[in-house]
């Protein structure tokens, strides 16, 4: 097996148009255009950390590749044939908005079937032994999306589409996939919901969005009770609640799981610069949760790209997971790392934030999950 850290990514992923939105509201009325053009699911996020990884060098020393896109037949393995009609439709004609703050422009369609190529890829480049773990820049993002309605800036379910692939390909029988953007990867858990060789972990801050899913009760139906793990976290809750969370929750459901691979939904945006969200995470959280995991599987992951949208922190979020998973002596080092760890909760907080968590693992445990 190769020891190295496949980096997976297309210019043209970043050529996704994204709508005429001021961050999740449309622009109208009141609602002023940004001079940034609007909507927060922009290329720079994702184009700004590979610059970064082209500035300081650990683009060197990363395998780098892009992939095919998607086919049709991978596609209709996770969507129905009706909404991926539609969307092909809609992007061959200029674009529109389908489902919840989905917007997109012409092609948006052969991107987005590109972006889930660069996950299935990822995967593939593991499973198969040409790299020990493995980062799909993949943009648009893709854990919102349900089978037949897109939902958050997801147009296609990105990481469904490479396990199905892989599945079918029969390189894997077991996958877990940790998601720890910030908000709950709702249609990762409707697609597998109901699945026992698919684990499915999402760690987010509590009703931030979608505000009406994510709740520790959902654990799964059928053949799938037990197999859906929701770990939602108060605002704020910041880096010393995150890393509770990894070690009491989510690592030792993993062991138990036992996984061919673990996936990682990987958003930055619980980033305590994040316009979206209320968490007070830092590129050491980041790397540090990488490392948690990466410590029980003997550095095999991979890592799919989803949301972030701080355009300045984003990069060295991401910088800091890559040097964790290549291994590389690189550093970008944070420039806001004085100020965010000044901003973390305090001891009586942290307190609050462990009692959470025990309510948490308790409820979890109540519901046969841990």
């Amino acid at each position: 097996m190769s020891n190295g850290t496949a980096f997976v990514w297309d210019e043209k992923c970043f050529w996704h148009a994204g709508g005429n939105y001021a961050f999740i509201a449309p622009i109208g009325g009141l609602v002023q255009p940004m001079v940034s053009g609007g909507l927060p699911e922009a290329p720079e996020t994702k184009r700004r950390l590979k610059n970064l990884m082209d500035v300081t060098g650990l683009s060197n020393e990363l395998m780098m590749m892009s992939a095919d896109p998607a086919t049709m037949d991978e596609l209709l393995d996770v969507h129905t044939k009706e909404y991926i009609d539609q969307f092909k439709s809609m992007s061959d004609k200029g674009g529109g908005e389908l489902g919840l703050r989905t917007p997109f422009g012409a092609g948006s369609f052969e991107i987005a079937a590109l972006s889930a190529g660069l996950v299935t890829e990822a995967a593939e480049q593991v499973l198969n032994g040409q790299a020990r773990n493995a980062y799909a820049l993949s943009r648009p993002p893709g854990h919102h999306c349900l089978p037949d309605w897109p939902n958050g800036f997801c147009l296609l379910a990105n990481i469904a589409i490479a396990i199905e692939s892989v599945f079918k390909k029969k390189l894997a029988k077991k996958i877990a996939v940790v998601d720890w953007d910030v908000h709950h990867g709702n249609g990762t858990e409707a697609i597998f919901l109901n699945r026992d060789d698919v684990l499915t972990i999402s760690i987010h801050q509590d009703h931030c969005y979608p505000q009406d899913t994510g709740a520790t009760d959902v654990v799964g139906e059928g053949a799938g009770k037990g197999y859906n793990m929701n770990i939602p976290l108060p605002p704020g809750c910041g880096h010393k609640a995150y890393m509770n969370a990894m070690q009491q929750l989510v690592i030792p459901k993993l062991k138990e799981f036992d996984a061919d691979l673990v996936v990682i939904a990987c958003g930055f945006d619980a980033s305590g610069f994040d316009p979206l969200s209320r968490m007070m995470c830092s590129p050491e959280t980041y790397r540090l949760m990488t490392r948690e995991i990466m410590n029980i599987t003997d550095g095999r992951l991979v890592a799919a790209h989803e949301g972030g949208y701080s355009e300045m922190y984003v990069p060295f979020c991401g910088h800091a997971m890559l040097e964790e998973m290549s291994g590389s002596v690189i550093r970008a080092e944070d420039p806001l790392a004085h100020r965010i760890a000044g901003q973390q909760p305090d001891a009586y907080a942290d307190a609050f934030h462990d009692e959470v968590i025990s309510r948490l693992k308790q409820e979890l445990t109540t519901n046969g999950v841990l």
